[in-house]
């Protein structure tokens, strides 16, 4: 794979994985009491951050998309525009409403997803 971004390997994607694999194995079984559930607070948080990174721009192009079918620029708008009654299609507002709501799910915790 040929690398044009600006940074040199690894990715930040990669050393978030690292550190995120060296708490996990290293430091959460030799540890316990509040700082093992720190430890796990700080496993999920990196897990969290690796999926952001990973699925973020794709979501990010797909939620534009919703928007601009909706005829809105960005989420303050929806909000406008759904309080004041300007959204004609609900079945198009509820797709969008769903697939924000999953994205950020696949994002904070994939496992509240039903398959």
């Amino acid at each position: 794979m040929t690398r044009t971004e600006p940074h040199d390997v690894p990715s930040a994607a990669e050393l978030v994985a690292a550190v995120r694999d060296f708490l996990e194995t290293d430091v959460l079984p030799a540890v316990d009491g509040r700082t093992r559930y720190h430890t796990r607070v700080a496993i999920n948080v990196l897990g969290m951050v690796e999926r952001e990174i990973e699925l973020g721009p794709a979501q990010a192009e797909r939620h534009a998309a919703g928007l601009a079918a909706l005829g809105v620029a960005d989420d303050a708008e929806l909000a406008a525009a759904v309080r004041e009654g300007r959204v004609p299609d609900d079945s198009a507002l509820v797709a969008v409403l769903e697939q924000a709501v999953r994205a950020k799910l696949e994002v904070a915790n994939p496992g509240y997803l039903t398959p």
